[in-house]
């Protein structure tokens, strides 16, 4: 007996499309429920709630941006794939900003919706043991106030082994950002509370990458401007995924780790000191980091080239303080290198 799939509801004002797929995933195991609008997909998830909704955005009444919301917040164990024939990116970062997990694209093959459904399956299935493991946590955590932070290790290091399971780049990136990160910090003078927040969002900077389809994450020459703004949704996923288990500096430290200091950073709201300094500190040593690591589709930098980069970036994608800072400690390595031949 094969084990039985998850729940999923097609919400869709076109009943020849909610029948199309209802029968292809059916046919799959999957478990499929209709509504032919917002309200009444609310209506049936109040009843008897589901797995996945995939749910068109442009309908009779609520529009499924409308919808998403409430979905999000009142059925948090509930995934959700938008489907539309706007491929406005804005609507699309707007869609994952509210807490879709995937966006398909009208027309859609039958294959790409069955992708994107397994996809997310995977993804929900991996954020609700964690979540589980959490909730077990709850009562320890009650009973040790005073050190509550060594019961996230374990399941940390779950989302972080999750990732690197997908991306062999990611083994070990995270946690050589926090070093650079924790350096940086004790540079600019932050206290002990600071540094502790930074090392977290440091481990956790790219944990959304979970979300991010591995054939993106792993491919072995340039993303296209599609493929690039796909594999950005990590830093709106991730920070939704940790929430519920670190401060809200952490959390705002993850969310703007790839804003740029002049404002010009992909769907960017801050700009310059108005993004948290933790950010700041943690995209130079993100971005530094990953210049001289080998990378799919280059050979990584040297350390002369990378401080050439930083250097020509510094002020527009870099805060030109935090990057004065690694300059600095990079012209030491380098001339204690020259020195040394």
């Amino acid at each position: 007996m094969t084990e039985p799939k998850e729940k999923i509801l097609l919400v869709d004002d076109e009943e020849a499309i909610r029948n199309l797929l209802s029968r292809g995933l059916g046919m799959r195991g999957y478990v499929c429920d209709e509504a032919a609008d917002g309200d009444q997909a609310l209506e049936k998830l109040g009843k008897k709630p589901s797995d996945l909704v995939i749910m068109d955005i442009n309908m009779p009444g609520k529009a499924g941006t409308e919808v998403l919301p409430e979905i999000t917040k009142n059925y948090p164990e509930t995934a959700v794939i938008m489907a539309s024939g706007i491929s406005d990116p804005k609507v699309i970062a707007k869609c994952i900003q509210d807490g879709a997990q995937d966006y398909i694209s009208k027309p859609f093959r039958f294959e790409q919706v069955l992708a994107s459904v397994s996809g997310t399956v995977d993804k929900r299935r991996v954020a609700l043991d964690i979540r589980n493991y959490f909730m077990g946590l709850t009562k320890e955590i009650e009973e040790n106030q005073n050190e509550p932070r060594r019961f996230f290790f374990e399941p940390i290091q779950k989302l972080i082994n999750a990732l690197e399971e997908k991306d062999s780049y990611t083994a070990g990136h995270s946690q050589a950002v926090a070093e650079i990160a924790i350096c940086l910090g004790a540079q600019l003078k932050m206290n002990h509370e600071e540094i502790d927040d930074l090392h977290w969002a440091a481990l956790l900077h790219d944990v959304g990458k979970i979300a991010v389809d591995p054939n993106i994450l792993n491919k072995p020459s340039e993303l296209t401007p599609s493929e690039y703004r796909h594999i950005m949704t990590h830093a709106v996923i991730g920070p939704n995924l940790v929430k519920p288990f670190v401060n809200n500096r952490v959390v705002d430290i993850i969310s703007h780790h790839h804003d740029h200091f002049d404002g010009g950073g992909l769907d960017q709201t801050v700009k310059g000191t108005d993004i948290p300094i933790g950010a700041r500190v943690i995209a130079l040593a993100d971005a530094y980091h990953a210049m001289i690591s080998n990378r799919p589709y280059r050979k990584a930098l040297s350390i002369t080239e990378a401080f050439e980069e930083i250097r020509w970036y510094s002020g527009t994608q870099f805060d030109p303080i935090i990057a004065n800072i690694l300059l600095n400690i990079l012209q030491q390595h380098i001339l204690q290198e020259q020195k040394s031949v």
